[in-house]
């Protein structure tokens, strides 16, 4: 086990296993990291846990460690907020800057890019991965890619067009807001398979590095994409 200077840690927080924790992160009363993965194939094995710098770990949130089913590692990056009653599943990856709100739950082997929000008592399965900047509402099950850049709702989550405003407040210019919005509107809007979709983006639309940062996301996704 290593912590990391300036790292405060609250009256009752639990840390097992071969945990790796960063700086200056902040982890309040009751959460428990490193703790077994909830997977009745582990067998004690030396798997891992990496914790970056300057996350915030509220009350009562569970990070697990590894299987050794992928590369034995729960990897979560730097400066994220995980917020009271999150679960973070064996084997996932989280980048910077994600936010999961209350009692959000990740299933094993999920992967979340740079700047995602979950929505409250949102449930997502094995092996989905949510893309850089999409926001994903509230009491939604997620069992398919959500691709960057969108916004998802609903009891079994559907996509409902770009982040528009969390993109403003991102920085994202206008010009670039206004291209993804026409890629979505080419790709889910005009009753086209993915592959046609594609294609048609790729003819009409200058490849801003946003814009290929969607279309590679689309191209590599082995679960599926929400529609």
């Amino acid at each position: 086990m290593v912590i990391g200077r300036d790292t405060a840690i609250g009256a009752h927080v639990v840390i097992e296993g071969h945990t790796w924790i960063g700086e200056r992160n902040r982890i309040y009363p009751f959460s428990s990291i490193g703790t077994p993965p909830q997977d009745i194939g582990y067998h004690n094995e030396d798997t891992r846990l990496i914790l970056g710098n300057d996350n915030v770990i509220r009350e009562y949130v569970t990070i697990n460690r590894a299987t050794t089913k992928e590369k034995w590692e729960t990897v979560i990056g730097n400066s994220n907020y995980l917020m009271a009653y999150a679960h973070v599943a064996h084997d996932c990856r989280l980048g910077d800057h994600v936010i999961l709100t209350n009692g959000a739950t990740l299933g094993g082997h999920t992967h979340i890019e740079e700047y995602a929000i979950l929505g409250a008592f949102l449930a997502v399965q094995q092996f989905v991965r949510i893309g850089a900047h999409a926001y994903l509402g509230a009491k939604s099950g997620i069992d398919r890619d959500v691709p960057p850049f969108m916004i998802t709702a609903g009891p079994r989550a559907k996509l409902y067009g770009i982040n528009q405003k969390g993109l403003i407040r991102r920085g994202f210019s206008q010009d670039t807001i206004d291209v993804l919005k026409k890629a979505y509107s080419i790709i889910w809007r005009e009753n086209r398979s993915f592959r046609d979709g594609i294609t048609q983006v790729k003819k009409d639309l200058e490849m801003i590095p946003e814009l290929k940062m969607l279309l590679d996301f689309l191209i590599s996704s082995k679960r599926g994409i929400l529609r």
